[in-house]
């Protein structure tokens, strides 16, 4: 696995959608490079499939729609989220903002 020797910068039409509200996982696409699980591993890691998934509050893991507050992290981090999503080979993770509008991938 190779990950981006610079982190891509975040557009100026991604700053202008909002701060990064839901996200999910396509595991369709995921093909378990971990990649993601490099960038922030506080929110994510690879099941038993070799599929990544998300952690939540309360100890579960999904790879379902979810709020950013049900993210097993105090904050987060809207920067390493779109780093992470970045990171995937696949563009297996989605991430939406305040009104619902896919931020990532465009």
């Amino acid at each position: 696995m190779t990950l981006p020797e610079k982190p891509i910068p975040v557009t100026s039409d991604q700053k202008k959608k909002g701060s990064i509200s839901k996200l999910y996982v396509d595991r369709d696409l995921c093909i378990g490079a971990a990649s993601c699980v490099v960038v922030y591993p506080e929110v994510f890691e690879m099941d038993e499939e070799n599929k990544a998934v998300m952690i939540l509050k309360d100890g579960k893991r999904t790879s379902e729609m979810i709020n950013v507050t049900a993210l097993n992290v105090e904050a987060v981090d809207d920067e390493m989220l779109l780093l992470a999503a970045q990171s995937c080979p696949t563009l297996a993770i989605f991430l939406f903002d305040d009104s619902d509008n896919q931020v990532y991938p465009e």
